[in-house]
């Protein structure tokens, strides 16, 4: 990491920097928050071949460790990373953290050696990470994107492994180690120019969740939506927090979803809601729906996990999420639902924000912007049961990839 001052571009000057012709809106289950910060990553080398295992298909298994690895035939990527700490010098004060690694291809095929073809990338890697202080409300945020080449090398500036865990933008990385039953995952996401950095171990506790059907999830009622999908919920936290340049130690618990695509957002879906949600019993509940522009739900799903039990995947029609209390981005003018009610076949529950300004606008970057925030879960009781995320697209317009 550097601290030198970062040069913001606009997005037609960050497309000319890539070789890119033209910015895509954004056509995938992803959120993508991010900056410049290391267009540095060498595209020649031998690239890895993306194979037809790479595409997400009903009723085949997926295939570890090889499916902790980049699924580089897929046009969208993400390791995604949330979770709840708090400092034990400091028992009172909880802090929120989400951290992701984000690939797309670009859709820019190989050409000949000559002149511009070093800097037509195959991939763009994007990585976000934010901190929610929950007793101030304040949310702090960074951001990295590089250019990829697709090749396969340890000492590049930016990369992702084909066989397992391993995602990095020069010192910000997210890497899995250890065997499948007993993962371990370490990071490091340090910005002194934002004022915050994670050091963090995230140690397994539970098997790996394996969404939809087997890991293939649906996306919408038209037959090839669909990504591949697992989640790691209830990772045990350990490491240190540094804001405003106070070391911390920290300690927690965490959730991991890796999603791979290349299908498209349905033409008829503007955006999506999405929980995660770590319970204190041990249990794992997912629910998420893709939203019509009218507020209707396209396509809905989810999981519940009970501790020590199988996984129940929900059906489209077994999942209601109904908004509630909102809050009014006096950023963007966008509203934001920061309180749901949601009835599942695991029963029903309030979702509340434990702080209502945590949209993350990188306007000024590529054009994103959407609401990623910490959250409680409560039972029909009023009575906190549970520590996730909430993930709200779509309210402040499209969002833009490049």
């Amino acid at each position: 990491m550097t601290s030198k001052p970062r040069r913001r571009l606009g997005l037609g000057g960050i497309a000319s920097l890539l070789g890119l012709s033209r910015l895509r809106p954004l056509a995938g289950w992803a959120m993508a928050g991010t900056a410049l910060g290391g267009l540095c990553s060498p595209v020649g080398g031998d690239a890895a071949a993306a194979t037809p295992d790479d595409e997400p298909q009903p009723g085949r298994a997926l295939r570890f460790p090889r499916d902790f690895g980049a699924h580089l035939g897929t046009r969208l990527e993400w390791w995604y990373v949330t979770g709840a700490l708090r400092s034990p010098p400091h028992p009172d004060t909880r802090y929120g953290f989400q951290i992701t690694f984000f690939r797309s291809r670009t859709g820019v095929t190989d050409r000949p050696a000559g002149e511009g073809s070093r800097l037509r990338a195959r991939h763009l890697l994007f990585a976000h990470a934010a901190l929610t202080d929950v007793s101030s409300g304040k949310l702090l945020h960074a951001e990295r994107l590089a250019r990829w080449g697709g090749e396969v090398s340890s000492v590049a500036a930016a990369g992702a492994r084909v066989d397992d865990t391993g995602v990095h933008i020069g010192r910000w990385h997210l890497r899995r180690q250890g065997a499948m039953e007993a993962s371990i995952y370490e990071g490091d996401w340090q910005d002194d120019d934002a004022g915050f950095g994670l050091q963090l171990q995230m140690q397994t506790t539970q098997p790996l969740l394996l969404q939809g059907d087997r890991g293939y999830s649906r996306k919408s009622p038209r037959p090839g939506h669909a990504s591949g999908y697992y989640s790691q919920p209830q990772l045990q936290v350990t490491g240190h927090l540094r804001l405003q340049g106070r070391a911390l130690p920290v300690l927690g618990t965490a959730w991991l979803d890796h999603e791979w695509s290349r299908a498209l957002l349905d033409p008829e879906a503007v955006g999506w809601d999405w929980m995660g949600m770590n319970l204190d019993d041990g249990s794992a509940l997912t629910v998420f729906r893709l939203r019509r522009s009218d507020g209707s739900a396209l396509w809905a799903g989810g999981s519940w996990r009970p501790r020590g039990q199988a996984v129940r995947p929900f059906a489209p029609e077994e999942v209601q999420m109904q908004p509630g209390r909102t809050w009014r981005s006096p950023a963007t003018d966008a509203v934001y639902p920061v309180e749901w009610t949601i009835q599942t076949p695991a029963g029903l529950y309030g979702v509340r924000s434990m702080a209502d300004a945590q949209e993350l606008d990188n306007r000024q970057r590529t054009g994103t912007v959407y609401w990623e925030g910490i959250s409680s879960l409560h039972d029909r009781q009023g009575r906190r049961i549970g520590v996730g995320y909430l993930e709200m697209t779509g309210y402040a317009g499209p969002l833009l990839l490049l």
